[in-house]
């Protein structure tokens, strides 16, 4: 391939064009109205204009993307994450118009897309599961007498689903009927597709990952761990490699299972294998997410290893180029994404023009990000405007110098979910390691950020008392030694 197009935009659609760039290959961007003006198109060799700022008219139309690459000669397509990146279809499409996707194949797209012949398929590797059903239910009376058997409280979970979406937490039976009918209308609403299953609720759960990257040679093999149990609405916000709860002998398990859930569906590419862990370390298979993740810096600091090079290497038919014996963890890596959200206001997304926009820089931090000062953040995407990451030697220097590079972003214009990941790197719950998924929920108020900024209002203004009452007397002293002068002078 000497010739790629990035089917995204932002932060991701750079990441990838630098990493192109490095290998010598020529890059495409595609861009709706709303992203004319954007980095990722000033950045790329051409640009094709694909549509109205909507992504389902612009970034969501394989044919467009299709019809881009014919129009440049491009010969492959990175499709970043979101968007296209885990649809099946379009891969397919891909394929039959003789181009090359640098991601999995469709058919392991396909099972994995599915929580249920995702755990099929990780089951004939006798994958550790929550205990639950492994199939569909759509009977209310027949999933309800299947919950029983499970134990209260369980999770009813969407097949086709993520982020939170067509999942209902039911504490007691009498809660069933309703909760299920809720998460099937929303699963529809989401996905099309109300399938639903049922799982133990683990109450206290982690939410560990593990990277695995696969070739066409049969080469799997695993980059370690992250853990992303902070989140908002059931979405990561905090993102670090490595854990800091998993000892070698659970790490190396973990990447076993990774390694076969990937056999599993012959995969190739880079690709994630989540895990959900209880509060006794222990862990079960939740799903694998078939691309290139938003958190993959972390592991690309700890491990030294390019995955988006990786990527475009294994698309060509090469062998992954280096052993499972050759990677070691070293130091600790952090990353914050940066949402144009407000966490006074339960994370809501806002939008406007960043008036100033100042990156931090210095020893470990890394700013993946796609705007610059006066850029508007759109209403069409997603709010992330860029990821935060920190690298040290180990977590304590990880966790200053994100402190420190916090402190260095200087955005105004807009609200961002900057305070609230100085709150969480601050706080004894995350500093000790001693947190789940419900950090959130636990831990954070409104109040959280807004005690920090009366402390430091509260300083101001003794400062400023201090200051001035130091004034009132050097200008009480000025007046008199100026009058003292003006009555010798007069005589």
């Amino acid at each position: 391939m000497q010739k790629i197009l990035v089917a995204n935009r932002g932060e991701i659609a750079l990441r990838v064009m630098r990493s192109a760039r490095e290998m010598g290959i020529k890059t495409v961007a595609v861009y709706s109205e709303a992203d004319r003006n954007a980095l990722h198109v000033r950045y790329a060799d051409e640009a094709i204009f694909i549509g109205e700022a909507p992504s389902n008219q612009s970034y969501l139309v394989g044919d467009k993307i299709i019809a881009a690459c014919k129009q440049t000669d491009a010969e492959g397509i990175h499709p970043g994450y979101g968007f296209l990146s885990e649809n099946a279809a379009f891969a397919r499409q891909v394929r039959e118009a003789g181009l090359i996707l640098i991601g999995p194949s469709p058919e392991a797209m396909e099972v994995m897309g599915n929580k249920l012949s995702a755990k099929a398929a990780a089951l004939k590797y006798n994958i550790p599961m929550v205990p639950g059903t492994e199939e569909a239910i759509t009977d209310v009376s027949e999933a309800k007498l299947r919950a029983v058997e499970v134990g209260f409280p369980i999770l009813i979970k969407a097949a086709a689903g993520g982020g939170g979406k067509g999942m209902r937490i039911v504490d007691c039976p009498e809660d069933f009927e309703e909760q299920m009918g809720l998460a099937v209308s929303e699963a529809i609403s989401a996905f099309g597709d109300g399938a639903v299953f049922i799982e133990r609720y683990v109450s206290s759960p982690r939410h560990i990952e593990i990277q695995v990257l696969g070739d066409t040679h049969g080469n799997i093999v695993h980059l370690f761990e992250r853990d992303c149990s902070v989140q908002r609405r059931h979405q990561k916000v905090v993102e670090e490699a490595p854990s800091s709860v998993l000892t070698p002998e659970i790490r190396e398990a973990m990447g076993k299972c990774a390694v076969d859930v990937a056999r599993s569906v012959n995969y190739t590419g880079a690709g994630t294998v989540e895990f959900i862990m209880d509060e006794k370390l222990d862990f079960f298979f939740l799903e694998m997410n078939t691309r290139l993740q938003v958190e993959h810096p972390v592991t690309e600091l700890i491990t030294g290893i390019d995955l988006v090079k990786e990527q475009i290497r294994i698309a060509r038919g090469e062998a992954i180029s280096f052993k499972q014996t050759d990677l070691k963890i070293q130091g600790h890596a952090l990353e914050l994404r940066v949402y144009a959200e407000d966490p006074d206001n339960n994370f809501l997304p806002d939008i406007g023009t960043l008036q100033t926009y100042v990156t931090p820089k210095g020893p470990g931090v890394r700013v993946d990000d796609g705007f610059e000062q006066g850029m508007e953040i759109p209403i069409y995407y997603d709010p992330m405007i860029a990821k935060l990451i920190t690298y040290g030697k180990d977590r304590t220097e990880a966790i200053e110098r994100m402190i420190r590079a916090i402190d260095e972003y200087n955005i105004t214009g807009i609200t961002t979910t900057l305070s609230f990941g100085r709150f969480v790197m601050q706080h004894e719950a995350f500093t000790s390691g001693n947190f789940d998924t419900h950090f959130v929920k636990k831990y954070f108020t409104p109040e959280s950020l807004q005690t920090g900024t009366e402390d430091e209002a509260l300083i101001a203004t003794l400062i400023m008392e201090k200051l001035l009452s130091a004034k009132k007397v050097a200008f009480a002293e000025t007046a008199g030694v100026v009058e003292n002068n003006w009555v010798r002078n007069r005589r």
